[in-house]
């Protein structure tokens, strides 16, 4: 059995992109073995690590898996990339939305048998819905369920003005999906997913939406591509077809909203909250908006050394938010 020391610099090394530092422990826990008399068990690691590194100088040598832990080069500037702690049970979802990141979860943990029958676990969704309802976020839990490096596509990195560039730029991550498996996330996907022919429609961003259409039906890699949007009217319609599911997010109901409040107010004190009636009142705002009024309620009390929360500490941030969103619908932005 490899030793907890080993097991550690393997993760390491895989993490940090280290691959020499990689198979040379490899090659430890293959002789380990061999000393505890698992001759089959070491000879099996051997084959492994031999054919890695002969796929490593060989032909596939331009192909070899880019250290994503770190994206380096050009695609540094194209893609942010974090390991996220998340997990499902960290989210507060209505049940229909927990199901459908369930079964997403549960076919990606068993791709191997998925594929072994001819079929392709679901791994190409667009998630849609208003600010702050929980779809950045679901990205983080996927990756951190999976165990996968969350990759964010920089917009500021992909698009530019320049005639074919984007498009190249755009193959460059493709190639990042297909040799480095992660959770990549097109957030404000709308940027480039929207409808070909509109007025305002630019000849370069309607070649971008080509060739991201021609990718995503192309790719047959072991990442989860998801595409995020706050406007899906706006969306070309063909994208719809390229996905293998779309994940429609929306407020919280009143329920979930004293759900959402009891777990963000959990490590206090409460003194006489009418939780019913802080929903009605906090009913309209997103996760997040609820989310920030529990913090702002939380620092108010730790700034003037109050260990309790109030009714009162609550309702004003909720409030405040509630007129905020009112004057923004009122207004058309």
């Amino acid at each position: 059995m490899a030793s907890a020391e080993q097991l550690k610099a393997l993760l390491k090394s895989h993490l940090e992109g280290d691959e020499a530092r990689f198979l040379s422990v490899a090659m430890q826990m293959a002789a380990h073995e061999a000393k505890l008399g698992h001759g089959k068990l070491a000879q099996q690691l051997r084959t492994i690590i031999d054919d890695a590194k002969k796929r490593k100088h060989g032909a596939g040598a331009a192909k070899k898996l880019i250290p994503i832990s770190q994206p380096r080069g050009e695609l540094s500037a194209l893609l942010v990339a974090s390991y996220p702690k998340l997990r499902l049970s960290d989210m507060v979802l209505a049940d229909s939305i927990a199901e459908r990141l369930t079964r997403i979860i549960k076919e990606q943990r068993q791709i191997t048998k998925i594929r072994s029958h001819g079929l392709t676990p679901r791994k190409k969704l667009l998630l849609i819905g208003p600010p702050g309802t929980g779809k950045t976020m679901s990205a983080s839990v996927l990756a951190g369920e999976l165990g996968l490096p969350l990759l964010v596509v920089r917009l500021e990195g992909l698009i530019t003005k320049y005639m074919g560039e984007t498009a190249a730029k755009l193959r460059m991550i493709f190639d990042a999906v297909a040799q480095a498996r992660g959770v990549y996330l097109f957030d404000e996907f709308d940027s480039i997913g929207s409808q070909r022919g509109q007025v305002n429609d630019v000849g370069e961003i309607r070649r971008v939406l080509n060739s991201f259409l021609q990718m995503i039906e192309q790719d047959n890699s072991d990442s989860i591509i998801l595409s995020a949007t706050n406007h899906p009217d706006i969306l070309d319609y063909a994208l719809f077809r390229r996905f293998d599911d779309v994940v429609e997010f929306d407020l919280p109901s009143q329920p979930l909203i004293i759900k959402l409040l009891k777990i963000k107010l959990a490590g206090f004190k409460k003194s006489r909250i009418m939780w019913k009636q802080l929903a009605k009142l906090a009913s309209g705002l997103s996760y997040a908006h609820i989310t920030n009024a529990c913090e702002d309620a939380i620092k108010d009390a730790i700034i003037n050394d109050r260990d309790i929360i109030t009714n009162k500490d609550l309702s004003k941030p909720l409030s405040e938010r509630k007129v905020f969103i009112n004057k923004q619908l009122s207004s058309g932005s």
